[in-house]
């Protein structure tokens, strides 16, 4: 690892109190012009004891603006202390996790998945429209039907067409057949240029897209397109449980990747990730940010500094190899529950590198899935599967008590039917 490694509590407290040292301070400095200050004094004390030994509470009270994209130009020079820590999180994602070249890459911290997903969506709307003179209409989304939310959002708020395409019903796999005969009707009306989200992780599933099964169908039909990865999900875990992954920028044909922090890493809500490589993200400058230093090239402008401070600090309290140890755990757990299912002859879903299991609803009574908050696909008649997330949270004792009232509902179904 070029850029992660284990710190102790005491080099992750100075480390991050140098780089509060070296933003603004709004309680001592004198600072007219910015259009920001620290959390308001009277709610939010700076000077609580308790404060001295939190430094991820003294960033949310400092209240840093990390607006604009902190690896490409300048940026706003009263928080540079802590847009330098941004930058240390953004190495070891990109360069140690994503195998990406140092130096090759821009990137930032979004406030969450679905704002880092529509930003590809935009980057590569744009770069269609500015390198390739590509109207609106010539311009398609490409992605499964069992891919997040955020890109039908993302279709609707860039006005562009979403092809979405089949997946099988029980292994969750990409219909290469449906997908070719998809690439050639949209050709047909003239579609030229194909933005492709493949998913790492699916929110339902957990299911791992196969990349190569677009590009193939591309290059064969002669399309351009542009090929993002959206591991929210399975961002930390996925290149963890599966070491010989290709769904990193060790890929030439990979230009980007969304991962969540606050969902496996868990960090606080609004920690996405966007990454893409070098050449791209300027394609959404937006020009009329004359008063910002720097670029602004994010879809959210103004974000908190305070994010990255907390995704730093909990990939340098872990490092890499507890990172691996965190990881292996719960697909050990994972599999213990598949194990179980197994010898109850309950047909699921897993995708064998994720935590994710999710099985078919008409094999799971209805308020035992209450009972342990399964998420169903749908919320309604027409539900299909139940998911269980094997997260930190879940212990094997939590799965042994499901699997005993889950064999209970069987027994009784079974006397019912004699």
């Amino acid at each position: 690892m070029l850029h992660w490694k284990k710190l102790d509590q005491k080099e992750r407290k100075e480390r991050i109190q140098r780089a509060l040292e070296e933003n603004v301070n709004f309680s001592k400095d004198i600072s007219l012009g910015y259009p920001a200050s620290k959390l308001d004094g009277k709610v939010f004390y700076d000077d609580a004891p308790f404060l001295k030994e939190a430094p991820t509470l003294q960033t949310y009270v400092a209240n840093p603006n990390h607006i604009g994209c902190h690896t490409l130009g300048t940026s706003e020079k009263a928080f540079k202390g802590t847009q330098q820590i941004e930058r240390e999180v953004l190495d070891v994602i990109a360069v140690d996790i994503f195998k990406a070249v140092p130096n090759s890459y821009d990137g930032y911290i979004s406030p969450g998945g679905t704002e880092a997903n529509i930003q590809a969506i935009w980057m590569y709307r744009n770069y269609f429209m500015n390198q390739k003179g590509a109207q609106l209409h010539e311009i398609a989304i490409v992605a499964s039907e069992d891919t997040h939310y955020s890109i039908a959002k993302g279709s609707n708020v860039l006005m562009l067409d979403w092809i979405k395409v089949p997946v099988s019903f029980h292994q969750r796999e990409i219909d290469a057949n449906a997908l070719e005969q998809l690439l050639i009707d949209a050709k047909n009306k003239g579609k030229k240029y194909f933005i492709t989200v493949s998913n790492m992780g699916t929110t339902m599933f957990g299911s791992v897209d196969d990349p190569e099964v677009y590009c193939a169908l591309y290059e064969k039909h002669h399309l351009e397109y542009k090929l993002h990865i959206d591991g929210a999900y399975g961002g930390f875990v996925y290149p963890f449980s599966n070491p010989l992954s290709t769904l990193n920028f060790s890929n030439p044909k990979i230009s980007s990747i969304t991962i969540d922090a606050h969902k496996m890493l868990q960090s606080p809500y609004g920690t996405g990730i966007f990454i893409c490589r070098k050449g791209l993200i300027e394609n959404v400058l937006t020009k009329e940010a004359e008063y910002v230093e720097g670029m602004d090239l994010t879809l959210c402008g103004s974000r908190s500094g305070s994010n990255a401070v907390a995704v730093w600090m909990i990939l340098f309290a872990y490092g890499p190899h507890g990172w691996f140890e965190k990881v292996s755990v719960l697909q050990m757990r994972t599999q213990f529950l598949c194990n179980e299912l197994d010898q109850l002859n309950i047909p699921y879903f897993r995708e064998p590198f994720m935590n994710i299991v999710t099985l078919e609803a008409k094999n799971i009574d209805h308020a035992l899935a209450e009972r342990f908050d399964l998420v169903p696909q749908q919320h309604n008649s027409d539900n299909q599967w139940y998911k269980i997330v094997l997260m930190d949270h879940v212990e094997v004792e939590h799965l042994t008590t499901f699997i005993a009232q889950l064999k209970a509902t069987m027994h009784v179904e079974k006397g019912i039917t004699a």
